[in-house]
């Protein structure tokens, strides 16, 4: 009896197809309706994010535009600084993504400094603010010589007080010695005045002139020769209107007020100047690619081009300020012991300095490729000017910052 081979009766069986989800219906942009294919709108440019959603994901976002701290941070900062010209001519090739911007590689590092000076500026002014008043505990206004005495024994009390928190730093120490021999000299000048007044009150003469009177807080501004006064003589400029005069009365209030107080607390006011140069540093950054399209004008660039060049050079400026405040500081703690590193930081220091002008040397070279002649000839050219420029901005960021109330 023969038998079949038995067949697979799963496999004669065709197969079965499993349909499958049918695919969800696109998202459709709110402006316009059209069909959503990824996070911004084909056909309007409209993102789909809004501002409507948890506040985390919006601050994760800003912080991501504004500083874009990523792996390209790192890819960019060594160039920045140890080649000059590199990144520039990068961005102008069209090699962007990997690097981050230059106008948010300029803003980060513009904020990361100003932090780091302000820092640096208020850690020496809380330990050893020795200018002013603060130190010679007002001995210019002592009428007499017990008054002087007393004073005296308050500013060197204060003194001992800081001499005691410095412990053994050395440039601290000496600051403070100075600080106390100016302190016993301010004294002895003035009793030595007062001698000389009573002696010539007691003779029937006139009293010599006070050499502390210009201390005093009256006639520190002045209008036509005359100390400007609030209600006596105020500023009043005839083609103004009245709200503006107002206004500059109001400065100038502030601003008497101010700069008493800076010459007493001279560390607030370096405080108050450093609050408004980050605005000073961008009005001067469109003028300084103005000045570089001026002098390359023969090279037929664009504006914008010039722009990417000072943001770079700006950008370099402030790493440079950065790696300046970090070496202080590490200087500030060497000097509490460890003074073998003392030299080493004041070399570190010096070559800072000295890389400075090279590399922005170096960055128009590469970048403008013109002869060494011109190059030289143009770099000091837009440096003088420049330096005009920044000297100018510095005077009205002054101005500016005693009229801030």
């Amino acid at each position: 009896m023969s038998h079949e081979p038995a067949t697979d009766s799963a496999a004669a069986q065709p197969a079965v197809s499993v349909p499958s989800a049918p695919p969800a219906p696109p998202k459709h942009c709110g402006n316009c309706g059209a069909p959503m294919y990824g996070p911004y709108c084909y056909a309007c440019g409209q993102p789909e994010k809004g501002m409507i959603r948890h506040l985390a994901s919006v601050m994760a976002d800003v912080a991501d535009t504004i500083f874009n701290v990523d792996s390209r941070i790192f890819r960019s900062i060594l160039p920045l600084y140890l080649r000059p010209g590199f990144l520039t001519n990068e961005y102008f090739a069209g090699r962007r993504t990997r690097y981050v911007t230059p106008f948010r590689l300029f803003f980060f590092l513009c904020v990361i400094s100003f932090f780091a000076i302000q820092i640096s500026l208020d850690f020496d002014d809380a330990n050893f603010n020795l200018v002013g008043e603060g130190s010679s505990g007002g001995i210019g206004h002592a009428q007499t010589a017990a008054e002087v005495d007393t004073r005296l024994q308050a500013a060197l009390q204060g003194l001992a007080t800081a001499r005691a928190a410095a412990g053994n730093r050395a440039k601290a120490v000496a600051k403070l010695d100075k600080a106390e021999s100016e302190v016993r000299h301010k004294a002895e000048e003035r009793i030595a005045w007062l001698k000389r007044r009573d002696d010539a009150v007691a003779a029937g003469h006139a009293a010599p002139p006070d050499p502390d009177a210009e201390d005093d807080d009256g006639g520190t501004l002045s209008i036509d020769g005359t100390p400007w006064d609030p209600v006596k003589h105020p500023i009043a400029i005839s083609w103004l209107p009245a709200f503006a005069n107002a206004k500059l009365n109001s400065m100038a209030h502030h601003a008497k007020d101010n700069i008493n107080a800076a010459r007493k607390h001279p560390g607030e006011a370096i405080a108050r100047l450093f609050s408004v140069l980050p605005q000073t540093l961008f009005v001067l950054m469109p003028l300084f690619a103005l000045l570089l399209k001026i002098f390359y004008i023969f090279k037929r660039r664009l504006y914008m081009e010039h722009l990417m060049v000072a943001l770079h050079s700006h950008a370099f400026i402030f790493l440079s300020l950065l790696l300046l405040v970090l070496l202080h500081l590490l200087a500030g703690w060497a000097d509490t012991g460890a003074h073998w590193a003392l030299p080493i930081l004041n070399l570190l220091r010096a070559a800072v300095w000295t890389w400075l002008p090279i590399y922005l040397f170096l960055m128009a070279k590469r970048v403008y490729r013109q002869g060494w002649f011109m190059t030289t000839f143009k770099f000091c050219m837009v440096g003088f000017s420049y330096l005009f420029l920044l000297a100018f901005g510095l005077a009205g960021a002054a101005i500016a910052s005693l009229t801030i109330a």
